[in-house]
């Protein structure tokens, strides 16, 4: 009787294993109602039965590819896609067939940081995001869907992470959605005419260490890798954990691009923040392996945090990653920040500059201002210094307002208000208690509203001509 029982569950294991990938399962971020990126060759990836063939037949082309599975069933392969439209399905078949419905073609964007892009249509509690009501008013459109991922935490490379699965927009999808993220989506439909996909990867109050790769830290030796075997102390800004739970998921599916909004908890360490971000892109694009693909990211908004003025050192380092970071584009929120909101209530603002940079860098839209004016050099005469600035052809607006957020300081390093003027050249800076002028500062500090732009209304960002 014994050695009975022991047959039948040696019996019911091996057919466990043998039946373990039956049918074909895949990860959330392949589902019905999900968009492709098209005019191009896109991966899907999977689990199957163990060594036996898997065929995916793609219906917008007629066309079928078919790859063999590992020993543990897991299998990819790469698909052509073509113009954007739809819906169009997808069979994939290990003997047993799946079937993904009302698939679109079209744009895939990736949106990911803290809590400024997490912060969803509907706000925050107690924290509005303007414009909610209108936004959702919108959302009925078949045309955008949506991926929202989980908050997940891990050591170790994920093969997925708990998400929405795909969502055609309409107000109860989009209201959980990142605001920016969706009002990119909803704003690049509009021009581009065609199908928007928007996957949503973020967690408030994260680091950028804990969206990179370990083996992109390893260049950075003050930042220490937890032992993988100690999860109970496992945070949300332990290097890496975000990256491995919740980008491996999906890393290598198709995307357009890419938009980022983080850096408030990295103010601590904004010395290296700009090639900690330039190594991030770096190790995303890398792992894609698709291209340098666009990277367009959110400078942090100005906030009454503790007087330090670190998030003005860390807006700098932003701006020195634009320079650093191939195919990539800042947009500045000096203007709408919040005094007493880490969480200013306009995304409105912010994503229809996210949508300057796509239209006018990516999808080649001529005549579109999209890069914000930035200092590029100064000239000492006198008492007065004249700034001069990039990407201000057309010149220089205050819209009316006194400019009053520069400063200047002598060789005392002691900064007093400063008047300034627009002319032809740029801006003129002088103070009455600053006879000799050695530098100047523009919105360099926690909590400031910016006053100063180009003619097309991009705001110029906070810099500084010192060193100190």
């Amino acid at each position: 009787m014994l050695i009975l029982k022991k047959y039948l569950l040696l019996l019911l294991i091996n057919l466990t294993l043998s039946t373990a990938f039956a049918k074909i399962s895949l990860p959330s971020i392949f589902s019905d109602n999900m968009v492709l990126q098209q005019n191009s060759n896109v991966s899907i990836w999977g689990k199957a039965k163990a060594n036996v063939n898997v065929i995916v037949h793609t219906s917008w082309n007629n066309q079928k590819y078919t790859t063999m599975s590992g020993a543990d069933g897991s299998w990819k392969l790469s698909v052509v896609s073509t113009k954007a439209g739809g819906p169009y399905e997808i069979k994939i078949s290990d003997g047993e067939e799946v079937l993904l419905n009302n698939v679109l073609l079209g744009e895939v964007w990736l949106c990911s940081g803290q809590s400024n892009m997490e912060m969803p249509v509907k706000g925050f509690r107690n924290q509005p995001t303007l414009n909610s009501a209108d936004i959702l008013l919108d959302a009925d459109n078949p045309e955008i869907r949506l991926i929202r991922y989980d908050k997940a935490l891990s050591r170790t490379p994920q093969y997925d992470c708990k998400s929405t699965s795909w969502q055609i927009s309409d107000a109860q999808s989009t209201k959980e959605f990142s605001a920016v993220g969706y009002q990119f989506a909803q704003e690049l439909q509009r021009k581009l005419k065609v199908p928007i996909g928007m996957i949503m990867s973020t967690w408030g109050g994260t680091k950028i260490e804990a969206w990179m790769p370990e083996n992109a830290l390893k260049s950075f030796p003050d930042i220490k890798i937890p032992n993988i075997a100690d999860t109970a102390k496992i945070t949300k800004n332990d290097p890496s954990v975000l990256y491995n739970a919740m980008v491996n998921p999906f890393l290598g599916y198709g995307i357009k691009g890419m938009l980022w909004y983080q850096g408030e908890a990295n103010r601590s360490n904004y010395e290296q923040y700009d090639e900690l971000m330039e190594t991030m892109v770096k190790s995303w694009r890398k792992a894609w392996d698709i291209g340098e693909w666009p990277f367009y990211y959110v400078q942090i908004a100005p906030f009454k945090y503790d007087s330090t003025d670190e998030s003005a050192f860390l807006r700098e380092a932003q701006w020195k990653a634009s320079t650093q970071i191939p195919n990539a584009g800042m947009v500045v929120s000096i203007d709408v920040g919040a005094e007493n909101f880490i969480h200013p209530p306009d995304k409105t603002t912010i994503s229809k500059r996210l949508v300057y940079w796509a239209m006018g860098n990516t999808y080649g839209m001529k005549g579109l201002a999209f890069a914000t004016p930035v200092y590029k050099s100064h000239k000492i005469n006198k008492d007065a210094v004249t700034i001069s600035f990039s990407h201000a052809e057309n010149g220089l607006t205050s819209f009316g307002k006194n400019l009053s957020a520069f400063e200047i300081a002598g060789e005392d390093k002691v900064f007093h208000p400063a008047k300034a003027k627009i002319t032809g050249a740029g801006v003129v800076v002088q103070s009455e208690n600053v006879k000799m002028p050695v530098a100047v500062r523009y919105a360099f500090k926690d909590w400031v509203v910016g006053d100063l732009f180009n003619n097309e209304g991009l705001p110029v960002s906070s810099f500084r001509t010192d060193n100190w």
